[in-house]
């Protein structure tokens, strides 16, 4: 006896495919399925898009209720399937690689599949009785991939954003914090790694933390330009085969949910205009150059500890090496160092693929959007990192900074406008040649403690007073 196949048999203009018994998606998800395996990053593991797919079909089914495109109970099948995709249930069955050809074809329809065949179930019909509800016909009504996938990826996007831009404040507030902690401990300012002015910690922390709360300025003014979108325009920005009431109608919708959208101006630009992603990309890059800055700065700042600079202390988080006994490694700047050098690869990736869109599409998109939102996801979860397992647990070695100040040329540099340029390089020469401080020879030349004391205090402010 034969063994019953676990498959059920669908058809599309294609011919007949296998699809899982189990599973709510349908045909054109198959053969997507076995086409696409590239990154082995499944549309399930981002539910934002998820999400604001769902939000978009929901969106959709109801205005095209109302505009009498859809029959009352199939539009009310249907929003009760996308529903439940919004509030999180059946991730299981959106399988589509992330990475794919075909402009988001493949993602547009692996919802529809699973949107038309939960609607079925709901109405107490089987799986794949598409007369009914159709994938196409009935979910996708009056859409386009062309619209709907950018309008979701530009949604997903924004609602990312807001997980990066949260993390960021918190370590913008970690810094402030410490550098309000560490306002008075003088140390030495450098530049091109040599000895410069002084200053204090809490003027390099608090530099730290203006620098961050500017990127989430940035990134909440690039986020702007994702609200324009094309929902309406179908395929090419035209409004082939939908109603001249809908586009109107379906933002209205998702307006109601809360969304922010901006009607495009020129649909049949919009549809093919990648310029918000590459701007928010860049964005991100900028991000990602001053993480890894900083990252650059806290590693060096605790180099040692005996041989570095050893002014700051990292909480120590692991065994540093499998040899050397007691080393213990900056490990989470030097991650974040990572994740941004990732970002700034990608933004490159996300700047070709925008360019790569001919005539009246991009169809790289998919590309564009897998990218953003992985790197969304990995500065969020870096920054966390960096905040929770690194900064909030920084100390201070007061005594090295001082003495590493002491030790430098920095004092001839606040001397200057005292006694003058020539005057002050004498001071760091001899200092550099003798291995004398400054301040010694100073004195030593007759110079004045009280002076000594009143160039600091005009380097630091009154933050030591």
């Amino acid at each position: 006896m034969p063994v019953p196949s676990p498959d059920r048999l669908e058809n599309d203009f294609l011919g007949p495919v296998p699809v899982p018994s189990d599973a709510l998606f349908g045909p054109n998800t198959a053969r997507a399925l076995s086409n696409f395996q590239i990154s082995g990053t499944p549309l399930s593991e981002y539910p934002s898009l998820l999400r604001s797919l769902a939000l978009i079909k929901r969106a959709a089914a109801e205005a095209n209720t109302s505009l009498g495109e859809l029959q009352a109970d199939v539009g009310e099948a249907i929003a009760k399937a996308c529903t439940e995709i919004v509030e999180g249930h059946h991730a299981q069955h959106f399988v589509i690689d992330m990475i794919q050809g075909g402009a988001g074809t493949s993602t547009n329809m692996n919802m529809n599949e699973v949107i038309a065949n939960r609607a079925l179930q709901i109405m107490g019909l089987p799986i794949g009785s598409y007369a009914k509800i159709h994938p196409n016909d009935h979910v996708n009504r009056s859409q386009s991939t062309n619209d709907v996938y950018p309008t979701a990826l530009r949604m997903a996007i924004r609602a990312d954003s807001k997980a990066l831009k949260h993390s960021l404040l918190g370590l913008a507030e970690a810094f402030q914090q410490k550098a309000t902690r560490f306002s008075a401990v003088p140390k030495l300012g450098r530049t091109q790694l040599q000895d410069a002015v002084p200053m204090t910690v809490g003027q390099e922390l608090g530099a730290f933390a203006t620098t961050i709360r500017e990127d989430v300025l940035r990134l909440e003014e690039s986020s702007l330009l994702l609200a324009e979108v094309n929902l309406g325009g179908t395929a090419i920005g035209t409004g082939i085969a939908a109603s001249p009431m809908f586009r109107d109608a379906v933002l209205a919708r998702l307006r109601s949910y809360g969304e922010v959208l901006i009607p495009a101006e020129n649909l049949m630009e919009a549809s093919w205009d990648a310029g918000a992603f590459v701007t928010f990309s860049g964005t991100l890059k900028r991000v990602a150059v001053k993480l890894s800055k900083i990252s650059n700065d806290l590693r060096l700042l605790s180099s040692g500890p005996r041989g570095g600079l050893c002014e700051l202390r990292l909480p120590a988080r692991q065994a540093g090496s499998s040899i050397m006994p007691g080393k213990v490694n900056p490990v989470i700047p030097e991650v974040v160092n990572q994740v941004a050098f990732q970002v700034i690869g990608l933004d490159l990736a996300v700047t070709l693929a925008a360019e790569a869109g001919q005539l009246q599409l991009n169809a790289m998109e998919p590309l564009i959007g897998f990218n953003i939102l992985f790197s969304l996801k990995i500065m969020t979860n870096a920054v966390i990192a960096l905040t929770t397992l690194c900064v909030r647990g920084i100390e201070v070695d007061s005594a090295a900074c001082k003495r590493h100040l002491d030790e430098s040329t920095a004092l001839a540099t606040a001397l200057i406008s005292r006694v003058g340029y020539d005057e002050a390089s004498r001071l760091a020469k001899e200092s550099v040649l003798t291995g004398r401080t400054v301040r010694d020879i100073y004195l030593e030349w007759g110079g004045s403690a009280e002076l000594v004391d009143a160039a600091y205090a005009t380097q630091f402010g009154s933050v030591l007073t």
